[in-house]
C-alpha cells in the first residue's frame, strides 16, 4: 500500500487556468496515471484531513455539484483507505512537522504512514525528499 498525498488529486482533477509548462503537463499527466490506477484497484491510503484539503481547493475551484462528484467517486474507492485523525494525531503530527521542517499536513501523512508501515507515498511535494524511511514517487 501506497499513501496519497493531495496535490496527486489536485493536479490530477482541476483545470489550469492558464496554458502548463512542459514540466507542469508531466506533473498532471503523472497524477491522472496515479488516479487511474487508484480507480483501477491498486491499494492506497490518505488521511480525512488531506481530502479535507482537496475538497476546498475543489470547492473554490469547481462548480460545487463537480466537486461533490469528484469527492464522493474517490471516497466511494474500497482501495482507497481513508484514515481518521485524532486531536492527538495532529498535535504529533505538529511536533514532527517542526522537528523536521515540514507543513503540518506533511508531518500528518508522515506519521500516519509511520503508523501503519507505509513506506511509499506518492507526491509532487519535493518536502518529501529529505526523509530517509519513506520514499516519495512521482508516477
Amino acid at each position: 500500500m501506497r499513501f496519497v498525498d493531495a496535490n496527486v488529486f489536485i493536479h490530477a482533477f482541476l483545470d489550469p487556468k492558464r496554458p502548463l509548462q512542459p514540466h507542469e503537463l508531466k506533473i498532471k499527466e503523472a497524477a491522472k496515471g496515479i488516479v487511474l490506477r487508484l480507480e483501477e484497484g491498486e491499494q492506497m491510503a490518505t488521511t480525512v484531513v488531506h481530502l479535507s484539503e482537496v475538497a476546498t481547493i475543489f470547492e473554490s475551484r469547481m462548480p460545487p455539484s463537480d466537486a461533490l462528484e469528484v469527492l464522493s467517486s474517490l471516497m466511494s474507492l474500497p482501495n482507497l483507505t481513508t484514515h481518521g485523525t485524532s486531536g492527538e494525531a495532529y498535535r504529533s503530527a505538529l511536533r514532527v512537522a517542526e522537528m523536521l521542517g515540514l507543513s503540518v499536513n506533511d508531518g500528518l501523512a508522515y506519521t500516519t504512514m509511520i503508523d501503519n508501515r507505509i513506506i511509499e507515498l506518492y507526491s509532487f511535494d519535493r518536502d518529501f525528499d529529505g526523509l530517509s524511511d519513506i520514499k516519495r514517487l512521482t508516477e
